[in-house]
């Protein structure tokens, strides 16, 4: 089972993630990482601490020569914003984790809570992420991501093809394919900023070259479009997940919400529509595996919601702290690295963890098998 933990808080000494069951051989850099936390730190809206943190990568343990070898893949991320101390926070914002972790621990200081709630955590899955990322790539599995709504604007247009998305999205600030709804979520977050709001939004990831069968119809909790649902859900300030089109389709007849089947010689079975989101019955299809979160507007505001006072009881306002006005794109990145680990783990569930040559093999010989159905 692959699997990974991250350690550390908003301000603490540093960020620390542990990825266990990478199998063998896979070759791994700093850079490849460092490249993926830069992608997370970008995206108009965001704030100065973006800028201080310049995120870096180090490789505690797990590789030799450049390789996994089968262990535990350690890696560390110092925060160059460490703090000491800081007096204790006793207002609690609407929508943040800081009243119910204090109540949940008995805190009295919101602080003991709010740092390892804060998004911060993020960098660290981000980190882990990216060795998932290049566990997919060795297979000829990509995983991209673009913002398809903020602040209620929404893209009109879109590539045609799924392969043309990763470009036009890395060529835009707000990781937008639509200029012309980009101007208007430019203009919506710079409006927002002004009112000291924030605003949410909706962000689309997309797995490519993804084969059928990865996943299982046979117990719920195997169910891959579930794991995908999961891991997006975790993701901070995400409320909302679809697989595909879902909510569009639960509002369409049957007989226009399916992909129908289709074969042919020289492509097997095939499917000339993607309904489904690249999964049916919790397995694969072989489609372009899509997942949709919907974000919702940060918790910290300039102009902060009523809140209470956890000593006094006092009527207040919720605590001001440094803050993005969005962070949809930036979700989008770190929803990629969630969806490339449970693609990666489906993929070693299915065939093998070992080593990558043994598990080259076990999939080479699937690909024939199917081709011969």
């Amino acid at each position: 089972m692959l699997r990974f933990l991250t350690a550390g808080e908003s301000h603490g000494k540093a960020l620390t993630a542990v990825v266990e069951g990478l199998p063998a051989g896979l070759a791994v850099s700093e850079d490849d990482i460092n490249a993926q936390m830069l992608r997370r730190q970008q995206g108009y809206g965001r704030s100065v601490r973006m800028k201080l943190e310049a995120d870096r990568v180090e490789i505690v343990s797990g590789l030799m020569g450049g390789q996994t070898i089968g262990g535990p893949v350690a890696l560390r991320i110092e925060n160059r914003d460490a703090r000491v101390s800081e007096p204790p926070l006793t207002r609690p914002r609407p929508g943040h984790a800081d009243l119910v972790g204090s109540m949940k621990f008995g805190f009295e200081d919101a602080r003991r809570a709010l740092e390892r709630a804060s998004a911060r955590e993020t960098a660290a899955r981000v980190a882990a992420g990216t060795l998932c990322r290049k566990l997919l790539h060795e297979f000829g599995i990509e995983v991209s991501s673009h913002v398809v709504e903020i602040g209620g604007v929404a893209i009109r247009t879109r590539p045609e093809q799924w392969d043309d998305i990763p470009a036009a999205a890395e060529a835009s600030e707000l990781r937008c394919v639509d200029p012309g709804a980009e101007e208007e979520m430019r203009a919506a977050i710079d409006d927002a900023r002004k009112r000291g709001d924030t605003l949410g939004g909706v962000f689309e990831v997309v797995a490519l070259g993804v084969p059928p069968g990865l996943g299982s119809y046979v117990h719920w909790d195997r169910k891959l479009d579930g794991r995908l649902a999961q891991a997006v859900m975790s993701i901070h300030a995400v409320k909302g997940v679809e697989v595909g089109p879902g909510f569009e389709m639960a509002r369409t007849p049957g007989s226009r919400a399916h992909d129908e089947i289709f074969w042919a010689r020289d492509r097997g079975f095939y499917r000339e529509t993607n309904r489904a989101g690249g999964t049916e019955g919790g397995v694969t299809s072989g489609a372009p595996v899509v997942v949709r979160g919907a974000m919702k507007p940060l918790s910290t505001l300039m102009s902060p919601l009523r809140s209470v006072d956890m000593t006094t009881k006092e009527a207040i306002t919720g605590a001001v702290v440094r803050s993005d006005v969005c962070a949809v794109p930036s979700a989008g990145v770190v929803a990629e690295s969630m969806v490339a680990y449970v693609l990666a783990d489906a993929f070693l569930e299915k065939f093998g963890a070992d080593a990558i040559p043994d598990i080259r093999a076990a999939y080479e010989h699937y690909l024939t098998r199917i081709k011969e159905m």
